[in-house]
């Protein structure tokens, strides 16, 4: 049986910064002896909007693996068209205050929402097939996608699948034919710890994301439950800021049950009561390729 592992080129890995994708990036790693053959590229898109904890953990996956992860964030391309044009930054030089995601909104003079998730579409599956096409001249459907997704993650695998069906694309999902579920990437990165906030024991990596599972490593993603964001606000007042100035450039809305000024005002009101969508706290949302409330 082929190792699930192994991954023959021209192939583009997605990384989404999460734990999920370094597990899977970790383990491809292995299976080639540390170094990933020349036509295999190792691509990570920053919104902007990205946790600076994500930002630091996918610096730090490169560095201790000694591996080259191309960080690219969206650009509008003036001379052809808004979806082919990408900038290639670094861990110092990333955006961090949202700048191509409000550079794409300004351009559509709207936000994406629950309806219309096109933000990761553009600024992150655009940018990566931008990267390819000036890395090695290829067109999606001329390489393998190869996407951290798990085994416990059925539903978005067949939804995969059948997105790449239509767009002409080829996808392959290790982690799944690896029948690698969500507890064996916890247990990867936090060993005997239960907390990642509150470490008891050493981390079997050495390293990692430092963030709880329902966070997520987009700030206040609309996809995550409205108890999530609720939480976060709370947390960190300053999290809704950003979104809830494109709600009012655009006089829109990310999510139609509730404009981000009434999250915050709801948190204001009862700042400890998260009302019935807290069951959603344990739902980790990484945002990667083929959006659909992406899970860490």
């Amino acid at each position: 049986m082929t190792n699930p592992y192994k991954i023959e080129g021209p192939a583009l890995i997605s990384f989404s910064g999460g734990r999920t994708s370094a597990y899977m990036l970790y383990q491809i790693l292995q299976v080639h002896g540390g170094k990933l053959p020349d036509d295999v590229v190792v691509s990570f898109a920053n919104t902007g909007k990205e946790r600076e904890e994500t930002l630091r953990f996918v610096h730090e996956c490169g560095s201790r693996w000694g591996v080259r992860i191309r960080w690219v964030e969206w650009r509008p391309d003036r001379k052809e068209s808004k979806y082919a044009a990408f900038e290639e930054v670094g861990f110092n030089s990333a955006s961090r205050k949202g700048e191509p995601f409000k550079a794409l909104i300004d351009i559509k003079k709207r936000m994406p929402n629950t309806f219309q998730r096109w933000c990761t579409t553009f600024l992150k599956i655009y940018a990566k097939d931008a990267l390819m096409r000036q890395e090695l001249g290829l067109e999606p459907g001329q390489y393998l996608e190869v996407i951290g997704l798990r085994d416990d993650e059925g539903l978005r695998i067949l939804n995969g699948f059948a997105r790449a069906e239509t767009d002409k694309r080829k996808v392959r999902y290790p982690l799944a034919n690896a029948k690698v579920k969500k507890p064996d990437v916890m247990r990867f990165w936090l060993g005997e710890n239960t907390d990642p906030k509150n470490l008891t024991h050493p981390l079997p990596q050495g390293f990692d994301l430092g963030l709880a599972s329902w966070e997520g490593n987009c700030d206040f993603c609309f996809q995550k439950g409205k108890g999530i964001r609720k939480r976060l606000i709370r947390d960190n007042p300053q999290t809704p800021v950003w979104w809830h100035q494109r709600e009012v450039d655009h006089d829109g809305w990310f999510d139609s049950r509730d404009r981000v000024a009434q999250l915050v005002e709801q948190v204001r009101a009862n700042p400890t009561f998260f009302d019935e969508e807290a069951d959603d706290m344990d739902a980790d949302v990484e945002c990667g390729s083929y959006c659909a409330g992406e899970a860490a």
